[in-house]
């Protein structure tokens, strides 16, 4: 749905989605609707950002391949699913505010700022949690790194 709902918008968008899934995780006790809905948000935002860089892409640098990886572990009693993407990170300043309704780190007309807290307010009715890592360009630069992107995690009882 994210993948064809931004090639509706834009032709030009392409990206690879790597999917790993742990077999083992059987049955678990969750309104499927509602944790599709936050997972859908956590892969149409990974999309924006991949596509954000690649479009900051230096004229003629075609190195960049966006890509999306989303990952399921069981954890115990614990049920992990992860996704990641290769794009150009959240800047800590804005870190502790991104689950916070109506903050969107993008431009004007292009984000409600409700996904991430929606989906934050989804997990924690599930009885689980959200976490994020990020890694952003500046970070990056002044680590002497390249950029890791963003990685969100939830966490549900299995």
């Amino acid at each position: 749905l994210a993948y064809h709902g931004l090639r509706a918008k834009d032709k030009s968008f392409n990206a690879m989605m790597e999917t790993k899934f742990d077999e083992t995780i059987g049955a678990v006790n969750i309104i499927p609707q509602d944790i599709g809905r936050a997972i859908l948000n956590l892969i149409t935002n990974a999309f924006y950002a991949v596509t954000d860089k690649k479009n900051k892409q230096p004229e003629g640098q075609t190195s960049y391949e966006p890509t999306i990886s989303i990952i399921t572990k069981k954890n115990g009693d614990k049920v992990l699913i992860s996704v990641k993407d290769n794009g150009n990170g959240i800047p800590q300043k804005v870190l502790d505010k991104i689950f916070q309704p109506f903050f969107t780190t993008k431009p004007t007309g292009q984000g409600t700022g409700l996904g991430l807290s929606l989906s934050y307010d989804i997990i924690n009715a599930h009885g689980g949690e959200i976490r994020v890592s990020t890694l952003s360009a500046e970070a990056a630069a002044q680590a002497g790194k390249e950029n890791e992107g963003t990685e969100f995690t939830i966490t549900l009882p299995a």
